[in-house]
């Protein structure tokens, strides 16, 4: 016997299941964060800092795995929200870190984990809005954090790093419209 779900039920499944995947990703970037601070960081100043950006996203993370522990699940608005949040917290890391900024900063990396974990939960077209989101986001960190001259290989740097920026968001809505087909 087929159980027949409708779509809004569906997209209920989804964000309560995927939260899980958004939860992991986020204490992903949270660790690797705490060890780059750990790591570049050359006086307690600048590490003090660095944590005035990860406890943002530890806060954000408590509450939403607090939530799914509890099996009160927040709704796709908050959800939507809170990983904008993680976007603009990440653009601030790539504009305002001390040791490198703009293109020279190392932390763009840290998209690649929340756009895939957002596009893995949310339909294609919020996935979509969400990937272009956050390349204008750190296009405007490059553009205004970069201390050196925008030259072909400042332009081709920045250039590779968004094709694959966004072949995150696409292949992971590529992915979640072949599961919700199954």
């Amino acid at each position: 016997m087929q159980i027949f779900k409708n779509t809004d039920q569906e997209a209920a499944e989804d964000i309560f299941f995927g939260q899980l995947v958004i939860i992991y990703a986020r204490w992903f970037v949270i660790v690797a964060m705490v060890v780059l601070a750990l790591w570049s960081m050359n006086t307690i100043d600048q590490l003090v800092g660095a944590v005035l950006f990860i406890v943002p996203l530890m806060v954000i993370n408590f509450f939403v795995h607090g939530r799914y522990l509890m099996e009160k699940p927040v709704n796709k608005l908050l959800l939507t929200i809170l990983s904008v949040v993680d976007i603009l917290i990440i653009t601030l890391l790539v504009l305002f870190w001390p040791a490198a900024r703009g293109i020279e900063s190392q932390f763009y990396i840290f998209y690649y984990p929340l756009i895939l974990a957002f596009a893995f939960v949310s339909v294609a077209r919020n996935s979509i809005i969400y990937t272009i989101f956050a390349l204008a986001l750190y296009a405007a960190a490059c553009f205004l954090g970069s201390a050196v001259a925008f030259d072909s290989l400042w332009l081709e740097r920045l250039t590779i790093r968004m094709i694959t920026i966004a072949a995150m968001g696409v292949l992971g809505a590529y992915y979640w419209r072949i599961q919700r087909n199954r």
